[in-house]
């Protein structure tokens, strides 16, 4: 019983970690991906001053993504109920991720300005990866 407690120890941070990296890899590669395509085609009436300005407010909501917070609540919360459902884990991943952008805004003052889709989609993919790299390494045996 013990050598058990240890061992999950010992697991959930290591498969955490290769959970983070493999979301910080999809995030970055669909987020390379999607500003590729932005660069390569010119939005109607903007300019190219206007549109590299809106690719770096985007980008800027992605980089806040880099938060463990939410993630590391999914998996606490999935460790301690002892949760096997590979369901949660992907979908809490994915909501932890894409629940981001919001919690970024969190202490801003001022009128709300509209994240754009691209930015939730590439965070929300990148929580269901991450979600299910965990469940395959760890969350299986909770």
């Amino acid at each position: 019983m013990i050598w058990r407690a240890v061992g999950r120890l010992v697991l959930v941070p290591i498969a955490f970690l290769l959970a983070m990296a493999a979301a910080g890899f999809v995030a970055v590669s669909l987020g390379l991906e999607h500003v590729t395509r932005a660069l390569h085609v010119e939005e109607a009436g903007l300019g190219v001053a206007e549109a590299l300005l809106k690719l770096v407010s985007s980008g800027a909501a992605l980089a806040a993504g880099l938060s463990l917070v939410p993630a590391l609540a999914v998996v606490i919360i999935g460790e301690i109920a002892r949760i096997r459902s590979w369901l949660y884990y992907v979908l809490g991943g994915g909501a932890a991720l894409a629940a981001i952008p919001l919690l970024a805004r969190l202490g801003e003052s001022g009128g709300p300005e509209v994240t754009p889709a691209i930015v939730w989609q590439v965070l929300a993919t990148a929580g269901f990866s991450g979600g299910l790299i965990y469940w395959l390494l760890a969350g299986r045996r909770a």
